[in-house]
């Protein structure tokens, strides 16, 4: 028989200080702070538990995963009900003759827009999540093969090196544009791994010339010559691009609870812009003027765009860097797909002169590109990291 323990509730003598309720996870245990009841142990099988009666009330704060003698600590939201995904999110078709004036108003008022028509088969979409999936459903033994991430490379729950974790695995690579090109891992150079080199490739090369439309067409609707004094930044030879695949599996644990996982946490993307295509699944939220969170409806036929601190400060204020974060629901496999668009590293970063009315100041400090991406890697997720090059 297999060995099976039952933990029952401590009541009033827990301590989350030191108290914590686990079960089986992947080869990890997994902590729910303060816990249920009573939760059932299966020391082999990744997945076998037990739903405890109804705990009093208490507030959930946190998920820890413990493995390998290190214990990481996940956080716990309050899940929206369902109807509360946010239908404001603004849509910019791009055969429309007012996609310039329409995707303007939506990087000031929101940071943050869709864009339909744009002309990438849905097919190729589904083919490079289909590769992806396929990597993601691999033994962790094999995973592994491809990380830890430094950053470049495949991670698990860890979100760079300070501290920052989410229910979530990753394959992050560096893209450069001329020629276009990413970095491989040593799995992506077994013959096997040719369909998902050539999806990837042809994934990215669409994907860059949309952020290259997009651009242009922000500078068509804030009247700014030339045309491509935006576009040029991120597609330039040296220009630092870097592409993201995230898998947020589903978490048992949480089926029936009025929680999620933080998935990935609350930021801003420090880059120019990001392009960001997921699957049918729920989980991106973004953040309001008034700080209030809202979630994102999915639509794995269009492209979400991200106004980047960058553009934020090269519009000298004028487009909104967006903050935003995933959840995990527990129920659902998600799987997004994220293209980074960055200048080159010498590249300064200052707003740009034709946008400039008479009189007007910066709002901030003169920085390099190289500059602002070692500050970012040096922060929390969270963290405002525009303020210390605010004036």
């Amino acid at each position: 028989m297999e060995d099976h323990r039952t933990i029952p509730s401590l009541g009033s003598n827990w301590n989350p200080c030191r108290s914590s309720y686990h079960c089986a996870l992947g080869g990890g245990l997994v902590y729910i702070n303060p816990p249920p009841h009573a939760i059932l142990l299966h020391k082999r099988s990744p997945w076998i538990w037990k739903r405890p009666p109804k705990p009093p009330s208490l507030l959930i704060c946190s998920l820890s995963l413990y493995k390998d003698g290190a214990l990481d600590l996940i956080s716990l939201i309050r899940s929206p009900k369902p109807a509360a995904c946010f239908s404001g999110v603004p849509v910019v078709d791009l055969s429309k003759p007012d996609a310039a004036a329409r995707l303007v108003e939506a990087c000031k008022e929101f940071g943050f827009f869709k864009v339909t028509d744009h002309g990438i088969p849905v097919e190729l979409m589904r083919r490079l999540e289909a590769e992806a999936v396929k990597f993601f459903s691999l033994p962790p033994a094999e995973k592994e093969k491809s990380g830890p991430a430094k950053p470049l490379g495949y991670g698990n729950k860890r979100i760079g090196a300070n501290g920052d974790m989410g229910w979530v695995e990753y394959l992050l690579f560096a893209v450069t544009s001329r020629p276009l090109s990413c970095t491989l891992m040593d799995f992506l150079r077994e013959p096997s791994a040719c369909c998902f080199r050539s999806a990837l490739k042809e994934y990215l090369s669409a994907v860059r010339k949309l952020a290259s439309q997009v651009l242009e067409l922000m500078a068509e609707g804030l009247e700014i010559e030339p045309r491509d004094v935006i576009s040029q930044l991120v597609t330039s030879e040296a220009s630092d691009g870097i592409f993201r695949l995230n898998h947020y599996p589903p978490c048992p644990v949480l089926r029936g609870s009025n929680y999620s996982l933080t998935g990935f946490g609350e930021h801003t993307d420090p880059q120019v812009i990001s392009v960001l295509r997921s699957n049918n699944s729920t989980g991106l939220q973004i953040s309001l003027t008034d700080g209030s969170w809202v979630s994102v409806p999915p639509d794995e036929e269009s492209f979400f765009i991200n106004v980047g601190d960058s553009l934020q400060v090269l519009t000298n204020g004028r487009f909104r860097s967006v903050r935003h974060r995933v959840v995990a629901n527990g129920m659902e496999s998600r799987v997004s797909m994220i293209y980074f668009f960055g200048p080159p590293f010498a590249e300064k970063i200052a707003p740009l002169p034709q946008l400039m009315g008479e009189g007007e100041r910066s709002l901030y400090k003169e920085f390099t590109w190289d500059e602002y991406k070692k500050a970012a890697y040096k922060s929390r997720l969270a963290d405002n990291r525009l303020g210390l090059f605010e004036k």
